[in-house]
């Protein structure tokens, strides 16, 4: 623990020693140098004192997530301050050698004097994860997309060929602080008029109390004709926090599954549901969460016990790596999954069509849109709300529209 403490503070000084030497380079004036000192010696203590300070009893707060943006918002740009005056001083270091040794002109000084343009080119590039972590934080995490996804099935019954899907996910309400923005964004999800409304778990951070003002605005997502659907998610289950009791935490994860039924959803605890539209039906099978490297309460043989393998599937889980740990080789073939719980990181690139990438693609294989393997489909959302950073940057939340078509792919 010792070494670790001792590394960070290493690691954070290193960090201001680069970063005022930016500053000391582009100005010289005393007295605002010392309050660039005075600042960064402030903001480094509030954030030290809120990570000591932190309450496993109580968990993910306001406050808390404050301090993650502003821990990110501190840092990041500095550590691209930081490297780009490493990679000046390794340059600095070899040329001054090679003057040393090499050449016939001395000069008096070992190390050639830093550059200016370095150091202007060095905080252009950390004004973009700043002005972009600002963003996220102030606009990003309210900026909701509505994605559309066709998928082609050429065993889908006939009756519902152009069947839509409206899926939200990873709502955690613990975190919302703007009334009007999710109004919105219920008004976004009734605009679709979708067939049915999945809800792919995360209804809260921790706690089923976080829930208590927004139930009526989630009570306000209109009836869907063949129904709302719902199942849980990692964080549903309460247990990232130290709880004064088993009861206790028993008693929260009870409230929350109610949650789901106060918004008009039907939680689906390792069961499915026929849906039938004229003369067919498809299943909708739901689990509880399975995770690879989270809770595995979820139990698939269960969920489709009396199914048969040609009837067909779409299967609610909400962990996306479940898709190939278990759900993709399962003999009952699950046709469409639909999952959230990655977030995408809140932070990304995504050039509709063209390009996406996040940090999240090395953690999961399947972590924001639409994924297929041998006939088989998983769609990954974005989610609705957002945790621990409050913002999104380039990763916007998300309001899924599924319409299944019957055929072959025409993409």
């Amino acid at each position: 623990m010792m070494l670790r403490l001792t590394l960070f503070i290493l690691v954070v000084v290193i960090i201001e020693f680069y970063s005022f030497q930016v500053v000391k380079l582009l100005t010289n004036v005393r007295w605002f140098l010392t309050a660039y000192l005075i600042f960064s010696i402030a903001i480094i203590g509030f954030i030290a004192y809120q990570f000591m300070h932190f309450d496993r009893s109580v968990g993910q707060t306001k406050m808390t997530m404050m301090t993650l943006g502003l821990l990110l918002l501190t840092f990041l740009p500095k550590i691209l301050l930081t490297l780009v005056l490493l990679l000046e001083d390794i340059y600095r270091l070899l040329s001054g050698t090679m003057t040393h040794f090499i050449s016939q002109n001395k000069s008096s000084s070992f190390f050639p004097e830093r550059r200016k343009f370095v150091s202007q080119i060095a905080l252009t590039l950390a004004a973009i994860p700043f002005s972009s972590l600002i963003y996220g934080m102030t606009f990003g995490k309210y900026n909701y997309k509505v994605i559309k996804q066709q998928i082609f099935f050429p065993d889908l019954p006939d009756a519902f060929d152009g069947f839509t899907i409206t899926q939200i996910s990873d709502v955690h309400s613990g975190s919302f602080d703007n009334p009007e923005k999710i109004n919105y964004a219920i008004d976004l999800i009734n605009e679709q008029g979708s067939d049915i409304i999945l809800f792919t778990g995360d209804i809260v951070n921790t706690h089923a109390k976080e829930m208590s003002n927004w139930i009526d605005t989630f009570k306000r997502i209109k009836t869907h004709k063949y129904g709302k659907y719902s199942v849980l998610g990692n964080h549903d289950y309460g247990e990232y926090i130290a709880w004064p009791s088993q009861a206790a935490k028993e008693e929260n994860f009870q409230n929350i599954k109610n949650l789901y039924g106060q918004i008009d959803f039907k939680l689906m605890l390792n069961e499915h549901a026929l849906i039938e539209k004229g003369s067919d039906k498809i299943a909708l099978v739901g689990v509880e969460n399975w995770g690879v490297k989270f809770k595995k309460a979820g139990d698939l043989r269960k969920a489709s016990e009396g199914l048969s393998k040609e009837e067909f599937k779409i299967l609610m889980t909400h962990d996306p790596s479940h898709w190939d740990a278990e759900v993709n080789n399962h003999p009952k073939d699950f046709h469409l999954t639909l999952s959230g719980h990655t977030h995408g990181l809140q932070f990304g690139i995504e050039i509709p069509g063209f390009f996406k990438w996040s940090p999240a693609q090395y953690v999961y294989d399947q972590w924001a849109g639409l994924y297929e393997k041998a006939g088989k489909y998983i769609y990954v959302n974005r989610g609705f709300g957002y945790h621990a950073y409050p913002g999104r940057v380039g990763i916007m939340p998300e309001i899924t529209v599924i319409e299944l078509k019957k055929g072959m792919s025409v993409a």
